[in-house]
């Protein structure tokens, strides 16, 4: 009988000097791709603030959230676990409501609770090293691997 797996050889880095100083570098170096996403999170903000956010808006903060808790476990931000937590409760009631009614729709509380989690995440990004942002990519994604994540449930009409 034959196997059925094929063999995957792991990658080789050719220049691993460079990855492990890059890994060093505060990810501050890397101005035009912060830059980038900053704004992308602080467009998906305002867009949803203004009441007329999309799936795409709520996924992109969704996204910056997870990035959030995942730099608190690797020690970064960890004494402000409790507020990351509060604002994505805050987020994850206002997706519960947003996918039943149609729209998203802060209340003032919840918006207070996330505007400090995304202030927490731009200082974040502000301290971190590229090597550290990696490690949290990595922990979001094995949390979305093993479903450990919150899913929004649409009740149907």
């Amino acid at each position: 009988m034959r196997k059925r797996s094929k063999y995957r050889p792991k990658g080789v880095r050719l220049d691993v000097m460079t990855w492990v100083i890059n890994g060093m570098r505060p990810v501050t170096d890397a101005t035009d791709e912060i830059l980038t996403l900053r704004i992308k999170n602080h467009m998906a903000m305002e867009t949803l603030r203004k009441g007329g956010g999309t799936k795409a808006d709520m996924d992109v903060v969704i996204a910056a959230f997870n990035m959030t808790e995942a730099l608190a476990r690797l020690r970064i931000g960890s004494e402000l676990a409790d507020k990351i937590r509060a604002g994505q409760d805050a987020l994850y009631a206002l997706a519960k409501r947003g996918a039943n009614l149609g729209r998203f729709i802060f209340t003032g509380p919840e918006l207070q609770a996330v505007n400090l989690v995304m202030e927490i995440h731009d200082a974040q990004l502000d301290v971190c090293t590229i090597a550290e942002l990696e490690k949290a990519v990595e922990i979001v994604k094995q949390e979305l691997r093993h479903k450990r994540m919150r899913v929004v449930e649409v009740k149907e009409a």
